[in-house]
């Protein structure tokens, strides 16, 4: 005899990750709405509203959720979030997943509780703010008219430096190449821009590295 076992069962059990979040309950359309933008900024995801952080389920009014979702998407994200949205039912109880894809017009931003945009992305199970460097790597990648790349003597050390250290900061990047903060981060977000290196927002300060798909050839 086969069981036939209900999906949301098995969306739970993966646990909160990078492309998935369990909600309790929405009572904030703001703190949606960076949860909205963290998945299009990054690799896309799920909520999974009426569910506690330890998978019990709990249900939600689902019309007065889904309303705020709305909110979250339309009102306090900019630009706005695309969504799909489905119930699942399970215990007597409903569950509303919300499902975002990866955007292809990031940078996009909440609006925190100052009415201030701020840009996010997910990492592991948690929202964090993307820096200017990101952001300005992702505006390059929108830029219809592509990104002249002249592969000269800072982008030489920064290569240099990287090559023969795990990581470097912006600080640190800005001194060995004589540059000012404002000329480093620009060619920080070049090499983001193009996947030849990655960033770690963790990191206090934020740190970038090599990519594994770094190949010099392709700048020289």
């Amino acid at each position: 005899m086969t069981m036939i076992v209900n999906p949301l069962y098995e969306l739970i059990a993966q646990g909160e990750h990078q492309q998935q979040d369990f909600k309790f309950c929405i009572n904030d359309s703001r703190k949606i709405a960076r949860s909205l933008v963290a998945f299009a900024n990054t690799d896309g995801g799920r909520l999974l509203i009426g569910v506690k952080d330890n998978g019990k389920i709990v249900g939600v009014k689902t019309d007065e959720e889904f309303y705020m979702v709305e909110a979250a998407a339309n009102t306090f994200s900019q630009p706005k979030i695309d969504f799909e949205y489905q119930h699942w039912e399970a215990e007597g109880k409903i569950v509303l997943e919300i499902s975002v894809k990866p955007s292809k017009e990031k940078p996009h931003y909440a609006q925190n509780d100052e009415k201030k945009w701020m840009p996010y992305i997910r990492r592991n199970d948690e929202n964090i703010l993307a820096n200017k460097v990101l952001v300005d790597a992702w505006k390059i990648q929108r830029n219809k008219k592509g990104l002249l790349f002249k592969y000269d003597e800072p982008r030489k050390k920064l290569v240099e430096y990287l090559s023969a250290n795990e990581t470097i900061t912006l600080s640190k990047f800005s001194r060995i190449a004589h540059i000012s903060r404002l000329a480093a981060g620009k060619i920080l977000a070049e090499f983001l821009s193009i996947g030849c290196i990655d960033i770690n927002l963790e990191r206090e300060p934020v740190v970038y590295y090599l990519s594994n798909d770094f190949d010099l050839d392709k700048l020289t």
